[in-house]
C-alpha cells in the first residue's frame, strides 16, 4: 500500500506520525523558541553597540598617549636640565659648562691634586646666577673637587709617613678621570651625577 503523496516541505526531514498535531515529539515547532536569536531574547550578533566617543572604551584605561602624566610623574628620560632646558647645552652656557668640568680636572693634574675645585667655582661665579643649567653643572664639579682636593691635602701633609703620597696620587687621579667623564656627558646634553661626592655647595 502507497502513501499519498504530501505537499512539498510537509514533514521534512522527520518521519511519519500518526498523532500529528495532538502535540506528537516528532512534530516540528512551528516557531523559534523563546529567547532564541531572532525572538528577542538575545542581542543581535556582535554584541553590545559600540561605545560613544563620551564612553572609554572597555576596561576603564584611556587611549595611549591621551594627555595622561608619565607613571609616577618623572619627566622623560634626557630631559633633566633645571630651568626647562633639553638636549645639549649650546653657546656660552656650553662653554661655562666645560669649564665647570674639564677645568676641574685640570686644576687637579695641574695642581698635585689639591686645585680641582677652583674652575668650577670660577664657573659658578661667572655664570652660575644667570643660567640654572651652568649652575647644576658647576656646583655638582665644585662639591666632588672640593672633597677630593681635601683628600689630596691631607695625603700631601701625609707624605712625611711615605703612605700620604699614595692617598694623594689616588685623590688626584680620581679627580681627573671623573671630571673628564663629567665634561664628555655634559657635552652630550646630560646632568653626570659624580660617585664619591658631597654637598658642601648647595
Amino acid at each position: 500500500m502507497t502513501e499519498p503523496p504530501r505537499p512539498p516541505g510537509a514533514g521534512d526531514g522527520y518521519p511519519p506520525d500518526p498523532n500529528a498535531g495532538q502535540g506528537s515529539p516528532y512534530e516540528p515547532p512551528t516557531a523559534p523558541l523563546s529567547g532564541a536569536p531572532g525572538a528577542g531574547g538575545y542581542p543581535p550578533p556582535g554584541g553590545y553597540p559600540p561605545p560613544t566617543g563620551d564612553q572609554p572604551p572597555s576596561g576603564g584605561y584611556g587611549p595611549p598617549g591621551g594627555g595622561y602624566p608619565p607613571p609616577g610623574g618623572y619627566p622623560p628620560a634626557g630631559a633633566g636640565y633645571p630651568g626647562g632646558g633639553h638636549g645639549a647645552p649650546a653657546g656660552e652656557d656650553k662653554t661655562w659648562i666645560m669649564v665647570a668640568h674639564f677645568g676641574g680636572a685640570a686644576g687637579m693634574f695641574v695642581g698635585g691634586g689639591v686645585l680641582g675645585f677652583v674652575a668650577p667655582l670660577i664657573a659658578l661665579l661667572a655664570r652660575g646666577n644667570q643660567s640654572p643649567t651652568v649652575r647644576a653643572h658647576a656646583v655638582a664639579a665644585l662639591n666632588f673637587q672640593i672633597l677630593w682636593s681635601i683628600i689630596a691635602l691631607v695625603g700631601w701633609i701625609l707624605s712625611c709617613i711615605f703612605v700620604g703620597i699614595f692617598i694623594a696620587l689616588a685623590a688626584m687621579i680620581i679627580g681627573i678621570v671623573f671630571g673628564v667623564v663629567a665634561g664628555i656627558k655634559a657635552n652630550e646634553g646630560q646632568l653626570y651625577r659624580y660617585p664619591m661626592s658631597a654637598s658642601f655647595i648647595k
